[in-house]
């Protein structure tokens, strides 16, 4: 409703507003008259009424809704055709126009969890550690700036749907990766926004089954499945290699596989595609000995050429490790630390002090774990460094 209703009426604020008021209507009317044949139609028609009335009046007391010739436009065609126009066309609109380039990248994050999947202010300021004012403000800002910059309310044009589609993916992918290892708090996975961003990845693939998002689809159920396995009882984490893999959600991994080949097959693929790959290789693996590391390493470097990025190159590093030794693996830690691009990312520092710890170099693992401890605000991670850090013979 609220999707088509912002297509109806034009702006955010006023289609929440005039949702709620046919609501209202409706709680009053019909239990007195009756559901209507078709109530989803009725809501929308009500509340498409609701605010064209409430933009008239705007405009008698100097309002910031435009002419009277605006208002009758907004009031001509029929109602019920209106309000059964593509729900699924409203709906693909509203994620594009959450995540329109015009907009902040963090401001896409809170619009698209809010407008999109539903999620209250006050929940998605929890997950992003924000006070729920401050984020309240960001996403007034943004539906402004929506209005203001007149941002069209619609699926791109064949010739940008590539460059914007990727912005789409890119907001989903970053809802999901908070909800599957939290960057603080005392919880590793947030499941509520992991979920809310596999729906969103589903209602993607619906809507629009491109490759691509086919292959972000892939990615979140083949990572999301092993959820139950990633953490014991008390919250702490538990390392792919120590998983019990009897809890991995198999129907997740069976449609994650089934998602990936049918996007490779396309060879219309990117990272995401590639990274699912990655995680299909885990999924297949019946034990952590019998993991093929090799084509993982492969897949890496094929990924590399088409994202070239540092934290590639340190999931690459990790993967060598497990394919060549410790030995190659902190070659490469150590040769991308010395760049510079990583000095302050805690994944990288904690990767050198297991490779260290592996190679009984213990002050040198002593030293990238404390590095490392510094840089970490979540929980379950702070515990783990700690306890391996205690593991570590006497200096």
């Amino acid at each position: 409703m609220l999707a088509t209703l912002i297509r109806l009426l034009g702006d955010f604020d006023r289609a929440e507003e005039a949702m709620q008021e046919a609501f209202a209507a409706a709680i009053e009317q019909w239990p007195r008259d009756g559901v209507p044949d078709n109530p989803r139609a009725w809501l929308v028609s009500a509340a498409r009424f609701k605010g064209i009335d409430a933009m008239r009046k705007g405009s008698r007391i100097g309002g910031s809704y435009d002419t009277v010739e605006d208002l009758q436009a907004e009031e001509s065609g029929d109602p019920a055709s209106a309000a059964e126009d593509s729900v699924e066309d409203d709906r693909l609109r509203l994620v594009f126009t959450c995540c329109h380039p015009a907009l902040a990248p963090d401001t896409q994050v809170a619009m698209t969890l809010r407008e999109v999947c539903g999620l209250t202010t006050e929940e998605i300021a929890s997950a992003y550690l924000l006070p729920a004012p401050t984020l309240a403000q960001r996403i007034v800002r943004a539906k402004a700036k929506i209005r203001d910059a007149r941002i069209p309310y619609e699926v791109p044009e064949a010739a940008e749907l590539p460059a914007r589609l990727d912005a789409v993916l890119r907001v989903v992918y970053l809802v999901f990766n908070e909800g599957y290892a939290a960057s603080t708090g005392d919880a590793l996975v947030r499941a509520d926004l992991a979920a809310e961003a596999i729906r969103l990845g589903r209602l993607l693939v619906e809507l629009l089954p491109e490759p691509e998002a086919e292959g972000l689809l892939a990615l979140m159920l083949l990572q999301d499945s092993r959820r139950a396995a990633r953490t014991s009882a008390a919250g702490d984490i538990v390392l792919l290699d120590e998983q019990d893999r009897s809890l991995w959600n198999r129907e997740s991994i069976a449609e994650g596989l089934a998602l990936a080949r049918r996007a490779l097959a396309s060879r219309r693929f990117g990272p995401y595609t590639l990274q699912a790959a990655i995680a299909a290789v885990h999924a297949e693996a019946p034990t952590p000995e019998a993991t093929d590391w090799g084509r993982i390493v492969a897949t890496y470097d094929i990924l590399l050429q088409a994202e070239p990025s540092p934290v590639i190159e340190l999931n690459r590093a990790a993967a060598i490790a497990m394919r060549d030794g410790p030995a190659a693996g902190l070659a490469l830690v150590d040769a991308l630390l010395e760049r510079g691009d990583l000095a302050d990312y805690q994944p990288a520092h904690a990767a050198r002090a297991d490779l260290c710890r592996r190679l009984g170099r213990a002050a040198e693992a002593r030293e990238s774990y404390r590095r490392a401890l510094d840089l970490t605000q979540q929980g379950p991670a702070r515990r783990f460094l700690e306890r391996r850090l205690a593991e570590l013979p006497p200096a």
